[in-house]
């Protein structure tokens, strides 16, 4: 049987060197694409981290966590719109259900 809707968490890294205007754009873009498509949505700012590698030549990224719940056609679309962001170092998204 087809899954109507599933529990999915997504992490995603904003580079620092951005204005904390865009940058915080950019966070809340992704909150209100999470909010518009999904429920149940839990977002977990854990501020400026350092990474384990450097990516684009920063050692630093701003992170953001997000639960939700949607129809499993949206993670796709989330992936594809976190590629095309300026801004967005790296994303990954994982179901949660079993």
């Amino acid at each position: 049987m087809a899954k109507i809707s599933g529990k999915y968490e997504t992490i995603f890294i904003v580079n620092p060197s951005l204005e904390e205007a865009a940058a915080t754009a950019v966070v809340d873009k992704f909150k209100s694409l999470v909010e518009a498509n999904g429920t149940n949505v839990e977002v977990e700012d854990w501020g400026k981290r350092r990474l384990a590698y450097p990516i684009e030549d920063q050692t630093e990224g701003v992170y953001t966590l997000i639960r939700f719940e949607s129809k499993p056609e949206f993670p796709a679309e989330l992936d594809r719109i976190y590629k095309i962001t300026d801004g967005v170092m790296r994303s990954i998204i994982v179901s949660l259900d079993d």
